[in-house]
């Protein structure tokens, strides 16, 4: 062999050692490249229409691949029939417990946020849930606790005793008295100091504070706007009162937001506004297009939970709300209450929590078609297993009952109200949430696989922790927290979110 014949020998030969390792490596399974693959899934993404049957691919808690062809990793679900879709995002959750946490985790939910009454210390709340939790968690800067704070004299390390806000919960001074210019400027400072520890917001339920006064709203909202956040306001009425009702409530706020700047989010719309849901939702649509930042949420019943002592119940709250005194009802016994019997137990223990029988089906229906308007679910810490149903079923109820039954809205229209738009509408503000509610390359994996033939919420209000049907996988950064219908026990890889 001579000099030129050796050259293109090895020449070959090194060509051929290439080609056979390209071709090994490209035929290497995919399971040295994704932890888990969901399999031929009815793929929904609401950011970009996507609706078909693709293979996702899942590694270090990212959706890794969207794939039309067959791919393999170290484990699989088999999503065939299924509906593949972005995880729930339920910005209006104030059951954070892991209890409340895995009933929503059965109802399809990955992020669970407090945003309406929020919460302080900011720092001492995520702390406390950190390494804990089932799915995502956060909060706002609650304008509420702080406000109880600061008339009631309590200190930060107060707020984190949970007997010592139990106990000034039914006291009314915090309710009902207007603070001073001292305590108005120590409000601010706090909740200033809640968005620097990484609140997501800032939260009100102007509802329970009969003594915040129009110029106390207004200077939270400027703090907020300052900082670049979103206001998440339970309105100052929910009755239908010409004056000083729903209307005039909305009005408020909207009108805070026109002249701070500042970003609105009103909450459960079909409860504040009862009777009055169209007209508010008029208003909303035109606010938005005269270039207020404001939206709004529903949850899908026609029932609210509150407790006893709330400022809700002051005054002739039956003719203001247009309701009777039995279409109150004691969770824990399905009690209708007399009038007697809710003074009596008003009187006794004013922190009983209770449902209200208030609103119409067909507003609620409404709100939920309504184009832009968000699903909220309101759930709440149940007391001995009872309580609203709103916080097991929310999810389900929306996919099942008003999707596949009532066919007021599509699917994938669903879809949207219930994880793209709520990331859509934080992410501005915290960046965090622009890896939330789509399934696309790059995307946080918080998936929900759910068979929408039979999804439909099963909790009631005589039992209201029944999970939900049709909810077969639940991930969270990638990890099963529900496989095949069941909540899986000591699995916690819930994040905290923040700012």
């Amino acid at each position: 062999m001579n000099r030129l014949e050796s050259t293109l020998f090895f020449a070959l030969a090194f060509l051929g050692m290439v080609t056979m390792l390209a071709t090994s490596l490209s035929a290497t399974p995919a399971a040295a490249d994704y932890d888990l693959v969901l399999s031929n899934g009815r793929v929904m993404d609401p950011e970009s229409g996507l609706d078909a049957i693709r293979y996702v691919g899942i590694r270090d808690g990212k959706i890794a691949a969207i794939s039309q062809e067959r791919i393999s990793g170290r484990q699989e679900i088999d999503a065939s029939g299924r509906v593949v879709a972005p995880g729930f995002i339920d910005l209006h959750a104030h059951g954070q417990r892991a209890f409340e946490a895995g009933l929503q985790a059965l109802d399809g939910v990955t992020t669970q946020l407090e945003l309406e009454i929020g919460v302080y210390p900011v720092t001492a709340w995520y702390e406390a849930r950190r390494g804990s939790a089932p799915i995502n968690f956060g909060a706002s800067v609650g304008h509420l606790p702080i406000r109880q704070m600061i008339l009631s004299g309590l200190t930060e390390e107060d707020m984190t005793n949970q007997d010592i806000r139990d106990r000034i919960f039914t006291q009314r001074n915090w309710v009902d008295n207007a603070a001073s210019a001292n305590q108005l400027a120590a409000m601010e400072q706090r909740v200033q100091q809640g968005l620097d520890e990484g609140g997501l917001g800032v939260g009100y339920g102007i509802n329970y504070t009969a003594g915040a006064t129009r110029e106390e709203i207004y200077r939270m909202f400027r703090v907020a706007r300052r900082n670049g956040v979103i206001n998440f306001v339970h309105a100052r009425f929910m009755n239908q009162n010409e004056l000083g009702g729903s209307v005039d409530a909305v009005q408020e706020v909207i009108a805070d937001a026109a002249i701070t700047g500042a970003a609105l989010h009103i909450v459960h719309i079909g409860s504040s506004g009862g009777g009055r849901v169209p007209l508010l939702l008029q208003m909303i649509d035109e606010a938005r297009e005269n270039g207020v930042d404001v939206t709004t949420e529903v949850y899908p019943y026609t029932a609210y939970s509150t407790f006893l002592g709330s400022a809700i119940f002051d005054g002739d709250f039956t003719r203001a709300q247009g309701i009777q005194y039995s279409d109150i009802e004691l969770p824990e016994t399905g009690e209708r209450l007399t009038r007697e019997r809710f003074e009596q137990l008003r009187g006794e223990t004013p922190e009983r929590m209770v449902i209200g029988h208030a609103m119409r089906e067909e507003n609620v229906a409404m709100a939920i078609a309504h184009p832009g308007v968000m699903i909220g679910s309101d759930g709440e810490k149940l007391a001995n297993g009872k309580g609203h149903p709103r916080g097991a079923g929310t999810y389900a109820r929306v996919l099942g009952r008003y999707v596949r039954e009532q066919r007021v809205l599509t699917l994938m229209e669903a879809l949207a109200k219930i994880s793209y738009l709520p990331a859509r509408r934080l992410e501005a503000s915290v960046p965090a949430m622009r890896a939330k509610g789509r399934i696309r390359v790059g995307a946080d994996a918080d998936i929900v696989v759910f068979d929408p033939d039979t999804v439909l919420d099963r909790a009631t209000f005589a039992e209201p922790t029944i999970p939900s049907a049709g909810i077969d996988h639940v991930l969270v950064n990638g990890i099963a927290v529900v496989r095949d219908g069941q909540l899986q026990t000591g699995v916690n890889p819930g994040l905290g979110i923040r700012r």
